[in-house]
């Protein structure tokens, strides 16, 4: 029997294959993340992110897990409303960036209520029922099983908790073609000057086309045991944020 594949970007790649994949590429663009991330989304990433933490109704005290939170953008935001009785947990499969959000964090001051873990969101390593809150943002659709991640984020969040996906989606038909020759053709270019890695950004691109659409990821919530899910488009549907409550 064939060895079972899976995508990577286009490509169709072996399962066991995609982690050493998406390493090799998060390896490459870890320094110049931040700035890229900035480049490319013409800084818009900042309020995305702003506006996931406002939906996160995060309270001082709280635990909260910050799934391939790479370079710590969103424990940044979130570190102040736990506040000291409270504790982020800022992870990411990747070593480099996880490397470089801990430095940001520690730069900024933030030390107190974040620790840092090296973890694969297919496999945590945690109690059941164990975070009030479980954050991932432009993450999901790096794994390789997206719903494997999904039923592991529902066993460890408390009874009242939530989860929070903030990822590219699909985006109004009107602004496809635009956004389609943005990503191919002039995202790889931003990756080539700023990164000296198109080939990271071209995957990028690739990837995003690959993610489930806005309503095939919330059913995909609803049947790891998720309730009340709920989406909202941002910039067109560019981006959406995908919510969902363990009750």
């Amino acid at each position: 029997m064939a060895d079972k594949t899976t995508h990577f970007g286009f490509r169709d790649v072996p399962v066991a294959d995609k982690v050493r994949h998406v390493r090799d590429v998060f390896d490459s663009v870890a320094d110049n993340y931040d700035l890229m991330n900035d480049a490319m989304s013409f800084g818009i990433h900042r309020l995305w992110k702003r506006f996931a933490i406002n939906m996160s109704a995060l309270q001082p005290g709280q635990q909260v897990l910050d799934l391939a939170g790479g370079t710590g953008d969103l424990t940044l935001l979130m570190a102040p409303l736990v506040g000291d009785n409270g504790h982020i947990i800022l992870s990411d499969i990747n070593a480099a960036m996880l490397a470089n959000g801990r430095e940001r964090l520690l730069d900024s001051g933030i030390h107190n209520n974040v620790s840092f873990a090296q973890l694969d969101a297919e496999q945590l390593p945690f109690p059941d029922n164990r975070f009030d809150l479980v954050t991932m943002a432009f993450g999901l659709r790096n794994v390789t099983d997206k719903q494997r991640a999904l039923n592991a984020i529902y066993r460890i969040i408390k009874p009242g908790g939530r989860l929070l996906v903030l990822e590219f989606s699909r985006p109004a038909a009107a602004l496809k073609p635009a956004y389609d020759f943005y990503s191919f053709s002039i995202l790889p270019r931003l990756g080539r000057l700023l990164a000296k890695d198109a080939d990271s950004y071209r995957y990028l691109a690739e990837s995003i086309r690959m993610h489930p659409d806005q309503q095939t990821l919330k059913a995909m919530l609803e049947q790891a045991g998720f309730e009340r899910c709920d989406v909202h488009n941002l910039t067109g549907g560019i981006v959406a944020i995908h919510r969902g409550y363990k009750l």
